[in-house]
Parts: C-alpha cells; structure tokens; sequence
C-alpha cells in the first residue's frame, strides 16, 4: 500500500498513526506498512530541535516576510517561512511550514532578505524549500505543491522562469519544468546541517546535496506571459545587479499559457504550497 495522502497537521499525527497501523494489522503487507510510517514516526522528535537557534550566520536565508495572507489552520505562522529549513528527507515533509492557500489572494507569499541583493552569480543563485517527499518506489514520483516562482527589484515587477507543465502526470516530477516545492528537502538545521556552498552542489543528476528547487537567473525569461511587466531590460537588470524580493505562488492559482487555464493541483494536499524558506547563494 503507497502512503499517498499528504499529512501535514502535526496536531493529529498520532491519532492518524493509531488508524493506519489498525488497518495494516489487517493487511498481508504490514510490515511494509508499518516501515512506512518509520519517517513519520521519526518526524515527531526532528521537530523537537528544528530549526536551530540562533540561525547559521553562513546560511544566506531570507529573513523576512514582506507580504502574506493565507491562514490555514494549524499552518498560519508566516514566521515558518524565515525561521529556518527543516527538511525530513525523502520520505516525508517537513510540518515547520508556512502554507499557502491553493487559490486566491492567500496564494502567494513574497519574501526579502531585509534589503539586501540576491547576486547573480554562477548556477544558482537560490534554493527553494518546500515539502515534497516520494510517495512511490519510481524516484520520480512525487506529493508535490508546485509553485511559480518570480523575482523583483522593487516588489512591483516581478519576472519568472516560464514555468510549463507537460500533463505527464501531476505526481510526476518530471512533468513540471522550473517550478518550486517539487523535490524533497535533506537540509535541517539541526539534524543533518549543510554549509551554504555544499547547499548548492549538484549531486544525483537535477537534485541538490541538501534537497530542495534551485533557480539561476540566467534562466530568467522575459516572454514569460504570466510576468506582464517584465521585459528584456528588466530581465538584463535583474542579471547585472541582483533582486530583493521573491515571490512564491501555488501554481494553480497561475495561468497556464499553453492550455488557457490554471495549472493543476495534485491531489493529497488541502491547501497550498508549504514553504519551509528560501536560501541565496550570495549577498551584497
């Protein structure tokens, strides 16, 4: 049996572990079963020292929440989305999240770095950190919140990465191309900590060594048609200089181009996107 439904209320974690293991007493595959709920089990004590206090003072994350106004239950501290990343690992999310409502105004959230730039710099040039984790034995299959990601020198104009999704599959990771909130999160703070540089390093073909979306803005796309006012000089700007603020949107609250409708949502989950923060790679 594949563990499909997204939990995410910690407060009714233990109840939900009492009725799955009911049931797979009755299953031919309990023990399957049963080491599936391992990760879940072992989140409860991750969330005991996570995040780490005080911050890295190495680790570039934003520190700031520059407008949000999603309030789902049990996940309304916008603090959660600058307060450290707290990833569980590959089967199963982190419940140190700010989540975003799927559609509508609370859909988005943007954040800062308390006014300093996000360089330009070689690869990328920021991390995205969410909750996705596997929920099948294909490593591309995914519960996944993605999110359209957009960045802005002045928190007015923002400029994406032109997000497409191929209707592959909405668990399939492989059919999402530039969005956040699609791989899962290795990076915790106070579990299995990272350096800023070992954060952004490429291992396992698109993955990073800690997990999570990167985007380098050289990818940066001024025909974007969602981005109605980016441009070419915007987008050259942006490249040369750096941006200052980040938004972060549930793709189904975004326009898909190709099909004239809203991207879709993968089932399993509620609400939105969860953001457990966003990491720069440099700052100026």
């Amino acid at each position: 049996m594949q563990l499909l439904t997204r939990f995410k209320i910690s407060g009714y974690l233990f109840l939900w572990v009492l009725a799955y293991f009911s049931h797979c007493k009755n299953s031919s595959s309990s023990g399957e079963n049963l080491a599936a709920l391992l990760p879940l089990l072992n989140l409860t004590s991750d969330l005991n020292f996570c995040p780490k206090s005080p911050l890295p003072s190495e680790i570039q994350i934003a520190t700031t929440v520059v407008s949000a106004s999603a309030n789902v239950s049990g996940f309304s501290d916008k603090n959660k989305a600058i307060n450290g990343i707290c990833g569980s690992g590959d089967l199963v999310g982190s419940l140190d999240v700010y989540a975003l409502d799927i559609t509508g105004p609370g859909a988005s959230i943007v954040l800062s770095w308390g006014g300093k730039t996000v360089k330009n710099v070689t690869g990328d040039d920021f991390i995205v950190y969410d909750n996705s984790f596997r929920i099948s034995d294909e490593s591309n299959t995914y519960a996944m919140d993605p999110s359209v990601i957009q960045v802005s020198i002045d928190n007015t104009n923002f400029c994406g990465f032109n997000p497409s999704y191929t209707g592959g599959g909405v668990n399939i990771m492989n059919s999402w191309n530039r969005f956040g909130g699609l791989r899962p999160v290795y990076y915790n703070m106070s579990t299995k900590p990272f350096t800023n540089l070992e954060l952004f390093t490429k291992t396992n073909g698109s993955f990073l060594l800690g997990g999570g979306d990167g985007f380098d803005l050289e990818d940066l796309d001024p025909n974007d048609p969602n981005d109605t006012g980016c441009d070419s000089n915007l987008v050259d700007t942006i490249r040369a200089s750096g941006f200052k603020f980040l938004k972060i949107t549930s793709a189904a609250e975004v326009n898909n181009p190709n099909t004239g409708s809203k991207f879709p949502w993968p089932p399993g989950s509620y609400n939105g996107s969860d953001i457990d923060g966003v990491v720069a790679r440099e700052l100026q």
